[in-house]
């Protein structure tokens, strides 16, 4: 979900056993462009189709929609899923663990090495924990006399009692991925990572089972990397994906030998590697991206905001000083608070919000993107429009290409409706899943990547110990309230102190 500037013109290498970091599930389809349009109309016609047909409220700001009540509710109704709205954010996070590219290429770059991810395409948790507490000393803690304590740095909100990620003088959060602060959401689940961490550093230390800061470090970040693993694939990808696909892309059988059990994937004709995973560009140019239509034009905070229940706030706007865009301190105002972002035993109606739907539909805060502000008209504010151009510059198939190579009877679109691969995963699921989930394309994409690049880290728990629970870990002790097996993000947002209900602002 990275809103970044530079449009990438190259090719990713062809081999399905690519050696590096990104590489080609598909690498003998045909490239799609819009049939008849020239490269110097290229960007027109594809920031024309996005605001015409890919947007929920076309040409209508978001602040203007946050403050009509009647239009707001119209679009709620319209297009609101199930799936709680902080996935979204996780989401995001998600993939700013898994992929970096920052490599700026001129329209005429063609060399693949050119194309480097500078994340590890590993549920690793790289984007808290960087290159560690030796190279980047500036993430963690360090008292006089004991030096490295095993915990990570963060900040507060003055006089308000809530934390924020450690920043420097300009306001811009000091972490590993500068992107965790680019909105004001994305950021505090980076700063639950954070205390999380700490929490579990500290329960090391006290309850003997580190003898030293080093040693406590390293037991709360395999753990919490752990978690995390457990998170993403029995919490996330079962919300977005067809149940049948994600039973089948990843499944633990017992072995005929000594009664072991195993992990093994069921996808790999997807998605297959030597040595060690890539990062597909099909996945994280196009499937993957399927996350920009839960976005939500507006949020509401939390119930001390100056308007409390009633106000909403947008998530992005050009040229508004009071949405939750990041690179800036948080204040109270912008605080999170849980129970209305995911379901919780504090939930009640209408809360947690929602995510919108997986459709061809992006909410208008998507087409006002403050990324160029001396030309509001400009692409870069235009996400859907930068997609498209994005895959057609990637060189990615169509979305009816993918879908016959792997035997799956593709949808028929209109005459106007582009046959890119992203805008086919999400019309696919607003036609099979009414939006609620992927549908047979996108599910078998994202399972089979996902599957895949947690098999591939030999430090999974997958690997390391294929019969880990949370539940047998002794740092991670039961939550009030908490079925057994029943470790979500709500869970991690739980163990990271984060305020989570009126309480935590009205006390």
């Amino acid at each position: 979900m990275q809103h970044g500037k530079s449009h990438l013109e190259l090719f990713s290498p062809r081999s399905r056993f690519y050696k590096g970091t990104f590489g080609r599930l598909f690498s003998l389809l045909e490239p799609w462009t819009p049939p008849g349009v020239p490269e110097h109309q290229l960007e027109a016609h594809l920031q024309a189709l996005a605001n015409e047909t890919m947007v929920e409220a076309p040409g209508i700001s978001p602040t203007t929609i946050a403050e009509n009540d009647t239009l707001r509710k119209e679009l709620d109704e319209a297009f609101d899923a199930i799936v709680p709205a902080g996935y979204t954010y996780f989401g995001q996070f998600v993939d700013h663990d898994l992929t970096l590219d920052i490599t700026a290429l001129s329209d005429a770059e063609v060399d693949p090495d050119r194309l480097t991810n500078f994340r590890s395409p590993r549920f690793d948790l790289d984007c808290l924990y960087g290159r560690g507490p030796g190279d980047q000393p500036y993430l963690y803690e360090h008292k006089d006399p004991v030096g490295f304590t095993g915990r990570m740095l963060i900040g507060d909100i003055a006089g308000s009692g809530f934390r924020d990620l450690q920043r420097n003088a300009e306001g811009r959060a000091i972490i590993a991925d500068k992107r965790n602060d680019e909105n004001a959401i994305v950021a505090q689940l980076q700063l639950a990572f954070t205390l999380a961490h700490n929490k579990l550093v500290d329960r090391a230390l006290a309850s003997g089972q580190a003898d030293n800061a080093t040693d406590a470090f390293k037991a709360a970040q395999r753990v919490l990397r752990w978690l995390y693993q457990w998170i993403v694939w029995n919490d996330f990808v079962p919300r977005f994906t067809q149940s049948a696909v994600h039973a089948a892309a990843l499944s633990k059988s017992d072995a005929s030998v000594a009664g072991r059990s195993v992990w093994r994937l069921g996808l790999e004709d997807i998605f297959s590697w030597r040595n060690q995973p890539f990062m597909p560009v099909e996945f994280s140019v196009a499937a993957y991206r399927f996350g920009h239509s839960l976005v939500r034009n507006s949020y509401q905070t939390n119930v001390s905001s100056a308007a409390g229940f009633q106000e909403f706030v947008p998530i992005f706007d050009i040229g508004a000083d009071d949405d939750l865009r990041g690179f800036r301190p948080l204040e109270q105002r912008r605080v999170v608070q849980w129970d209305w972002f995911l379901e919780m035993s504090s939930s009640s109606a209408p809360f947690p919000q929602r995510a919108r739907k997986i459709d061809t539909k992006l909410s208008n805060a998507l087409a006002f993107l403050p990324e160029s502000l001396a030309d509001p008209t400009s692409i870069e504010n235009v996400l859907a429009a930068r997609n498209l151009l994005r895959g057609v510059r990637m060189k990615l198939p169509s979305g009816p290409d993918v879908a016959r190579h792997l035997g799956i009877e593709p949808l028929v679109l209109e005459d106007q409706e582009p046959h890119a691969l992203w805008f086919y995963v999400l019309k696919e699921a607003e036609v099979q899943e009414a939006g609620l989930r992927l549908g047979e394309l996108g599910s078998l994409l994202v399972c089979a990547v996902f599957a895949g690049l947690l098999k591939g880290d030999p430090r999974s728990w997958i690997n390391q110990n294929p019969l880990w629970t949370p539940e047998d870990e002794p740092l991670l002790e039961p939550l009030d309230n908490q079925d057994p097996g029943d470790w979500t993000l709500a869970s991690l947002i739980r163990l990271s102190g984060l305020p989570i209900s009126n309480d935590s602002f009205t006390n």
